[in-house]
């Protein structure tokens, strides 16, 4: 199990990885987005927006107080999240073994595996 600080740092290197790709390429694959990344094993929920400028507004609440329902939310475990940031964990091989839920329409799904 990861720690909340190690998944803010893990957020903010899959943030630095958007902003690394070419602006003509992130105005091409991002739509503007309401995020949630929901870690079970911490109990916590990261809530952000995606946009041209990556991912914004990071904040961090227990998972048992309501918010808005987001456009994608992402359901994964502390230790596999900081895995996936530090790209020692296949995003595609983990959304098959399920190690990553994504509840989101295809068409974000299709965008987010281009960014990450």
């Amino acid at each position: 199990m990861s720690s909340i600080e190690a998944c803010l740092a893990g957020i903010a290197r899959v943030n630095e990885r958007i902003l690394a790709r070419p602006e003509s390429e992130r105005r091409k694959h991002i739509r503007e987005r309401s995020v949630s990344v929901v870690v079970p094993d911490l109990a916590t929920v990261f809530d952000m927006r995606l946009t041209l400028g990556g991912l914004v507004d990071v904040t961090h609440r227990p998972a048992d107080r309501a918010a808005p329902s987001p456009q994608v939310r992402v359901t994964v475990d502390s230790a596999d999240l900081v895995e996936l940031a530090e790209d020692r964990m296949d995003y595609a091989r983990a959304l098959l073994t399920r190690r990553v839920r994504v509840d989101a329409s295809v068409g974000d799904l299709l965008r987010m595996r281009r960014l990450i």
